[in-house]
């Protein structure tokens, strides 16, 4: 079987965390030109950055299939890995609700018929069959299109930059505003989030102690300059920010390019929408397999296609879940997402200290700089970000029920971890 090497799995990481610089919108409309480039470059840093380290030297160390399960199952013990699996499927089902939404926003940009009646939950489940075809070819077909999906969905932003490079009348400024601050960060975790979601499908990369690293060094780069760099650009053209929304790439198209470049931009958001569920399939069906191979899950979830090595019903039953949950009209999935998934990263970072701790003599290709207290306080800044979360979402509600609060919904989430995990225990799946 032929393994992803270092350009389609960037190119895979890439989608798995960014998409491009769509769902921007709503940061400058917040925060003002200025406010979304300060957002858009220390987030990064702060978030980023160190979550990108603290993969590269995981991934480097143990190379498992399953990722950040077979790290925390390795330093903390099978229950903490089932947890950290848990909290990464459970964050899936927000995550993945929103990819066929930004698919079908901008398919409605260039058809207006499609954006109306059934056609969005249609072409949603379309997409969503397409990508799990699509994978049951095997990761290296997902990260070689993914290469290609990247340069069409960034080609038009070098374009539009070049436009807004152009002289422009000085347009009005939207002051930044420290709510609009705060959503702006809120937006840009989950802009920039997801590095640790290339884990899970070590088994299939080439040389993975070298590749990872420098993948995810790669990455990190190209996805703080594809957001900062329009998002600058389109600042010296003067546009008032004020009315921006989710979509509203497409109008500055229009407007600095004309019509041609709004369809093309129009066309990048399918793709975004397209590139970033596949590449996210890829990650996390891989979870369902290993954890059918530990005695979680019925052994029928380890079931591989034998020319791809694929786990086919893991991706068949996962999308089959993904497609349910269209039906839901969810107006906080960013915030149950980042909460849900900061638990799962804070973990991660745990398991760093206590491989180090455990196992001092476990060969590292790369390691985070700094020794045992490089590692240990390289997971200061995202607990940091993750607590202010959790605090902003402590009065909002989830939709549907004004009367339970987000955070509510996700301590529930939560806490039902380990009661699965008694469950799973108990039915011994294994023995089926």
């Amino acid at each position: 079987m032929k393994k992803l090497t270092v350009a389609p799995l960037v190119a895979a990481t890439y989608f798995m965390v960014s998409g491009g610089p769509y769902g921007l919108e709503e940061i400058v409309a917040g925060a003002g030109y200025v406010g979304a480039i300060i957002v858009l470059l220390v987030t990064p840093v702060v978030w980023s950055l160190p979550t990108a380290l603290m993969v590269g030297e995981l991934a480097a160390c143990v190379p498992e299939e399953g990722g950040y399960y077979a790290w925390v199952r390795r330093a903390l013990g099978p229950f903490w890995g089932f947890q950290e699996a848990w909290l990464s499927l459970v964050a899936s089902v927000f995550d993945m609700a929103i990819y066929p939404t930004l698919f079908t926003l901008y398919l409605g940009r260039l058809f207006p018929q499609l954006a109306t009646g059934h056609w969005p939950l249609a072409l949603g489940a379309a997409m969503i069959a397409v990508c799990a075809a699509w994978n049951l070819r095997g990761a290296r077909s997902v990260g070689w299109g993914a290469l290609a999906m990247t340069l069409v969905l960034l080609a038009p932003f070098a374009v539009l930059a070049f436009c807004a490079l152009a002289p422009q009348p000085d347009g009005p400024t939207a002051p930044a505003s420290l709510a609009g601050l705060w959503s702006g960060i809120l937006i840009a975790m989950w802009n920039y989030m997801g590095w640790d979601n290339a884990s899970t499908i070590a088994g299939e990369v080439e040389r993975p102690q070298r590749t990872y690293p420098i993948a995810m060094l790669v990455t990190v780069t190209l996805v703080a300059l594809t957001y900062v760099v329009p998002v600058v650009a389109v600042q010296h053209s003067g546009l008032d920010p004020r009315g921006w929304t989710t979509g509203g790439w497409v109008d500055v198209g229009r407007i600095l390019g004309g019509p041609w470049l709004g369809r093309a931009i129009a066309v990048g958001g399918v793709v975004c929408g397209i590139g970033m569920f596949n590449a996210l399939v890829l990650s996390y069906t891989r979870v369902p397999m290993v954890l059918a191979r530990d005695g979680f899950l019925p052994r029928a979830f380890a079931r591989t296609l034998p020319a791809t090595e694929t786990p086919w019903v893991s991706i068949v039953v996962c999308c089959g879940l993904w497609t349910a949950c269209l039906t839901l009209g969810f107006q906080r999935l960013i915030e149950l997402d980042v909460l849900i998934y900061g638990l799962s990263l804070l973990l991660e970072f745990v398991a760093l200290v206590a491989l180090r701790l455990r196992e001092p003599s476990l060969p590292r290709p790369f390691r985070v700089p700094g020794g045992l207290a490089g590692a240990s306080l390289l997971g200061v800044g995202p607990m940091v970000l993750i607590a202010m979360a959790l605090w902003s979402g402590r009065h909002e509600s989830t939709p549907g029920d004004g009367r339970l609060p987000t955070l509510g919904l996700g301590a529930m989430l939560v806490v039902a971890g380990p009661l699965v995990y008694w469950i799973g225990r108990r039915i011994r799946w294994r023995e089926w």
